[in-house]
């Protein structure tokens, strides 16, 4: 039983965070799925001949970047550490297995806005109008811990391999990028598409930083913040309940 209360146990998350910070941020897995990945893409679809206005193209390599950024340091860290043992150290320290889920989640989470932040100055640098400068703000916040979250329920599963978790990874995002409406426009989308796009949170994010840019969004921008923090808090608690479950079971 650990008697720490609540301040306490965020300082100790901020010191998990930190060493993630240290320790992963340059990992190969890291830098591949969470930074080259997206610009690759981005590049492809550019060169695919479409005419498309620069606030779109610059508004879904955003969306892109912060998705693939935030998930990309999150999934990983549990099987790493438990691969080098150093997991069953810091779960015999005066932590809950909350604090640690979100000490990951602030690394995972800083790192995406560190990464998103380049990539908006780069859009900005190409001329483009910043029209919402709040909204882009909250968007990036909000989706950035909604994406780490989801990074740490990708991480549930209780293996120490993590080439297994980024395969699990790939599996579940690639398809999330193609049905939020980052290549094709949510108006050019079928019913069952548009339906689709609604169940992902990356739509919600795409759309927000496409208002910011261009006062245009297909959903009101209340609705869109407003589910991106419903996303949020509903992978935070199930991913902090299946942790717990499963954390054991990893020693």
């Amino acid at each position: 039983m650990n008697p720490a209360g609540t301040a306490e146990q965020a300082r100790r998350a901020w010191a998990i965070a930190k060493k993630d910070i240290r320790i992963y941020y340059l990992k190969g897995p890291v830098l591949i799925f969470g930074v080259f990945m997206p610009v690759f893409l981005f590049l492809a679809f550019l060169m695919g001949g479409r005419q498309l206005p620069l606030a779109f193209l610059v508004s879904g390599l955003v969306g892109m970047t912060l998705f693939f950024t935030s998930t990309a340091v999150s999934p990983a860290i549990f099987p790493w550490e438990g691969q080098a043992r150093t997991l069953e150290r810091l779960v015999s320290c005066p932590v809950r297995i909350e604090t640690i889920v979100l000490g990951d989640m602030i690394a995972s989470t800083l790192f995406g806005i560190g990464i998103t932040a380049v990539t908006i100055a780069i859009g900005l640098g190409l001329g483009l109008p910043l029209l919402h400068g709040a909204v882009l703000v909250g968007a990036v916040l909000v989706g950035a811990c909604c994406f780490s979250a989801i990074g740490m329920l990708l991480a549930v599963p209780p293996t120490n391999v993590p080439s297994n978790i980024m395969m699990l990874s790939s599996l579940i995002k690639f398809p999330l990028v193609f049905i939020s409406g980052i290549f094709v426009p949510l108006e050019q989308l079928p019913s069952w598409g548009l339906a689709l796009a609604a169940c992902s949170p990356l739509t919600y994010f795409a759309d927000l930083i496409r208002y910011a840019f261009t006062d245009a969004s297909y959903f009101p921008v209340g609705i869109g913040l407003a589910a991106l923090a419903l996303f949020t808090l509903a992978f935070t608690a199930v991913t902090m309940a299946l942790h717990r479950r499963t954390m054991p079971r990893r020693m």
